[in-house]
This record gives C-alpha cells, structure tokens and sequence, in this order.
C-alpha cells in the first residue's frame, strides 16, 4: 500500500481505541482498507518487535519445530510474515490464522499467500485444540496446565505446533487472559509478544510461572527457575527490553507525518516477551545474563539490572575496570545478553556471546 491511499482517518480511531483501552469491546476493523492501512504503519512497528525477538532467538540457537503455525489474534498477520521471513516457510507445514474478526483472517491469509507463493494458508485453529473447560471462569492451577499439556504431548501423531500471540493483552478479560495461557499449553512452542508496560510484562510474568512445569523457558530468560523479578526487593522493576526500528525510518518523511499525526515517538519500542518450548533450551554459556530495560550510565560507571539463575539484582559495571564496555552502554549499543564474571556485583569481565558457542 502507498502512503497516499493510506486512511488516515481509520488509524486515528484505531489510536483512540488502543489508547483508551476499548479496542476489545468490539471488532475496530471496519474494512479491508482499515487492514491495509493499520498493515503498513502500526503493523510494522510491531513487525520490528518481532524482528529484535527472532533475531535473539536464532542467537540462542533455537529454531522452531518443524509443524503447524498459529498466529492467534493475528491482525493483519504481521506476526506470523516476521516469522515466515526469518525462519523461512519451508521451516513450517502450514500456517493457521486466527482472530475474532473473520475480515482480518481473510486479509492476513491473503497477504500471506502473496508474498509466500505455495504456502498453504487458511483461517482458523487447525489442529489446535481448545480446551473443554475453556469457559471456567477462574485461573488454571500450574498443575493444571502441566496435565493439559501432558494431555496434548500424549496424543498419538498430534500436530506440532508454534504457538504466535502479539500484543492481545490489552483486548482480553482477565478470564480470557487465563484461558488463553491454559490453551497454550497445548502447543509446542509459544512466542508471546506484548507492549513493554509493567502491566504487559506482570501478566506474562504469571503467564511463565504457570507454564514453567509444562515448557522449557527460552527467553528473554537465561535459566528455568522461578522469576527473580517475583523476589519483594524487586517490586519497582518489571521485565521490559527495546527494539530498535530500521535507521531508514528517522530520515522518511512519511514516518515523520506518522509520528506527527498518531502522536507517536519513533525511538526504541518498548516490548515485553515470553518464549517457551516443550524441547530443552538451547545451552547458554556460563555466566550467561539478561540485561532488563535500559541500564543507568554516570560519569565513572553504569548500573545494570541483571537477570541470571541466581536472581535480578544491579551490577556495576566501572569505567575503569572495563573502559570498551563502558563505553558501548554509555552509547547505547551494549549488548543485552553477555557472560559476566562478577565479584560480587561487579562486573569484572564481561563477554559477548554471540553467536552462542557449540556445546
């Protein structure tokens, strides 16, 4: 779609919606030009939170089962193209789009189709299963999910699965929010997306510790034992990283009237996530840590909050100490996933590790 047959004013009504919170009253997609015209500005910055969450991914070594993909709550599909475009389609056997909206799944299959020419691509859950109990109007115990999931392991010739969730929270009811991390746990793999609020990241949180007994945690986390921002001390935090959108973007001018006319800031989107896989993670070397949000840099050192196995604490990290790296975080190009030595909580050495060694 050009810029120019973009409807501006259907965007306008969709930001007033996702800002006031009333977008999952009912369907805001009006027409298929509201699809194509959400698809080439909201859309790709979701895109490029996709993009930063795939790429660490394959950082990580992981890479999806071969089977069936689902974007649930799909949209205009951007979720499931990032995806097609980084894994490849040949990394699935079909793809199943989902939404309320039978006007977006017709679009997004649509789209799918043209830029994937023999990708079979239809509306609907394919094989995943939708829990009986689905409508129980209370949470899942962790037990609970753990023999759903064992349930959905245990059926002989079962699909697998890749489970893709974006950005729904702020639509659903709590008890949907709940059912929807039930059925999850029938998949074989979830990449769970939402915006970078502590509201979004609290809820994926919870989402994590209900899973944890029925999946392998691959990210953002580097270990599979229980949230340390759970912990009291870390009550003021909450689990949040930045995507950076294509350089390109600060110097067209048609993002700038995008900017300008939505209200919107172009830097860095802030993003939660949540990935999580019934195979093992890939292994992350020793040492291995999760910077959270954006580190405090002063004149002769940073603070960085930290995530590994044994919790979610600030580590310093000194100029001197480690002049180069300093430098990156004073620049804003550290890198969020290093293998630290500490003494303490300083950081005395820290190396990248990327791509993640062979184990």
């Amino acid at each position: 779609m050009s810029w120019n047959a973009i409807d501006w004013k259907a965007l306008e009504r969709m930001r007033v919606a996702f800002l006031q919170g009333t977008s999952g009253a009912t369907d805001y997609w009006q027409s298929e030009n509201d699809l194509a015209s959400y698809d080439a500005t909201f859309a790709q910055r979701i895109g490029w939170k996709w993009d930063y969450v795939l790429h660490e991914l394959t950082r990580r070594g992981w890479s999806p089962p071969r089977g069936e993909l689902l974007d649930w709550g799909c949209g205009s599909g951007i979720a499931s193209r990032a995806f097609l475009d980084h894994f490849g389609p040949s990394s699935i056997s079909k793809l199943q789009l989902w939404d309320r909206s039978s006007l977006a799944m017709q679009f997004a299959a649509k789209r799918a189709r043209e830029k994937y020419p023999g990708l079979e691509a239809s509306a609907g859950l394919g094989g995943f299963a939708v829990s009986s109990d689905q409508s129980e109007r209370r949470s899942p115990t962790r037990r609970e999910t753990l023999a759903a999931s064992q349930r959905a392991d245990s059926k002989i010739g079962a699909p697998q699965i890749t489970l893709l969730i974006s950005h729904v929270l702020t639509e659903l009811t709590p008890e949907q929010i709940e059912a929807l991390a039930d059925s999850a746990a029938r998949a074989s793999s979830v990449i769970w997306i939402e915006p970078g609020t502590r509201e979004a990241s609290l809820t994926l949180i919870a989402i994590r510790e209900r899973l944890r007994d029925a999946f392998h945690v691959i990210a953002p986390c580097t270990h599979q034992t229980r949230c340390g921002l759970l912990a009291p001390e870390n009550h003021r935090h909450w689990c949040h990283h930045f995507a950076a959108p294509p350089p390109g973007v600060f110097t067209d001018g048609n993002w700038a009237r995008f900017a300008s006319l939505m209200g919107i800031d172009l830097r860095d989107l802030a993003l939660s996530f949540l990935v999580v896989d019934q195979r093992p993670a890939p292994p992350l070397p020793a040492g291995t840590a999760r910077v959270i949000g954006n580190p405090r840099v002063y004149k002769a050192h940073a603070k960085l909050l930290g995530c590994d196995a044994s919790g979610v604490r600030e580590r310093r990290l000194a100029r001197r100490a480690l002049p180069e790296e300093f430098r990156r975080w004073k620049k804003g190009e550290g890198d969020v996933l290093q293998a630290w030595r500490r003494d303490g909580d300083e950081i005395v050495e820290s190396k990248a590790i990327w791509p993640v060694p062979n184990q």
